[in-house]
């Protein structure tokens, strides 16, 4: 969809490339100035999460606008993303108002929910339900209104919320100054550097194994596939926590997927049913310990500041991933493209050794 957003325009620039990023530098922004303002902590998460879809959902029609410029375009773009800042985030405090124990179960399903979406538009892509971006555009941003009113609608603030009175400037260096919540958010950032950077990457993955083995592949299927099988994943490690505790589902999670990309270089010698099998283990356990992190990092913040502390973690750990993204992109043209994923063991590395037990 962006893809044909972008041919719309003659700007003198990759444009396509900045229609993605703004929505990255939106949302880290966004989270950020949440985190600060401690926003979701102190007022509703529930009417917070409806205006941001509403105002999120104005951004993403008004690039249908006739005529717009290329900086409305991007600003936007960037609207969409700053906005996303009160969805995703505000959406796990609002499931940790509502739990006081079988967090890490709740937020296995609501980020199975994010598996899904991420993986959706591949399966689109795939059977070309939509070849007009502006039916696209229409779709979601329907979907957008319909969630934020429902959410408002359905689901009141938790049980369990404990709201701040007061704007509290300094509460980032307050929650970092927390043991547990540091371990948890640094294991969190490693998780982070692999994931977003291995979903970017996947259909570069299956193409570099189609061509080096000679074989027809369906890129955008198997993307779907090997993304979307994620939220079994999560589903699962919310289950299994429930017994073992989050922190064990989150390191074995993080251990299996760093031996994955440690072991990348061999995975495109493999026969074709054999590597799309361990692509699609990798795919489990790429995301299955992202609900358990922020299980741990909600766990280890005060009440009153969860929403706040998710939000924090959110922000860096979405900027993180460009840092990874950029440098597997600056590599591509350096090295051979079956040691590009050598270097998201980086992240897995020292999220375990975050983790570890003194």
């Amino acid at each position: 969809m962006i893809d044909d957003l972008a041919t719309q325009f003659n700007a003198g620039f990759n444009i396509l490339g900045y229609l993605l990023s703004f929505v990255q530098f939106g949302f880290i922004v966004g989270t950020l100035t949440f985190a600060l303002l401690t926003i979701s902590d102190r007022y509703s998460p529930s009417r917070i999460f409806m205006i941001c879809a509403f105002l999120g959902g104005l951004c993403n029609l008004s690039l249908l606008v006739p005529d717009i410029t290329v900086f409305n375009l991007l600003t936007a773009r960037f609207g969409t993303g700053f906005f996303l800042a009160g969805i995703y985030p505000v959406g796990m405090k609002i499931a940790s108002d509502y739990y006081k124990g079988g967090l890490g179960r709740a937020l296995g399903y609501l980020v199975g929910a994010l598996v899904m979406g991420t993986a959706f538009p591949h399966l689109i892509n795939e059977f070309s339900w939509s070849s007009d971006y502006a039916a696209v555009i229409i779709t979601t941003t329907i979907l957008a209104f319909v969630g934020g009113l429902s959410m408002w609608l359905l689901v009141p603030d938790g049980p369990y919320r404990k709201p701040v009175s007061r704007l509290q400037l300094g509460v980032i260096t307050q929650l970092f100054s927390i043991p547990h919540f540091r371990k948890a958010a640094f294991g969190y950032f490693g998780h982070m550097w692999e994931l977003y950077a291995f979903w970017g990457f996947l259909p570069i993955i299956l193409k570099t194994y189609a061509n080096l083995q000679a074989i027809q592949l369906q890129i955008s299927f198997w993307s779907f596939i090997i993304i979307a099988i994620g939220t079994i994943s999560c589903i699962l490690g919310g289950l299994i926590s429930l017994k073992t505790g989050s922190r064990k589902v989150a390191y074995n999670s993080l251990l299996i997927s760093g031996i994955f990309c440690l072991a990348s270089p061999l995975l495109f010698q493999l026969t074709p049913h054999l590597f799309i099998a361990a692509l699609c283990i990798w795919g489990m356990m790429v995301i299955s310990d992202s609900p358990q992190f922020s299980t741990m990092v909600a766990a280890a913040a005060p009440s009153e500041l969860r929403g706040t502390a998710l939000t924090i973690t959110n922000c860096i750990g979405f900027a993180i991933t460009i840092v990874s993204i950029q440098l597997l992109s600056f590599l591509t043209d350096k090295i051979n493209h079956t040691l590009l994923y050598l270097f998201l063991s980086i992240g897995p590395i020292l999220g375990l050794y975050s983790l570890r037990r003194k």
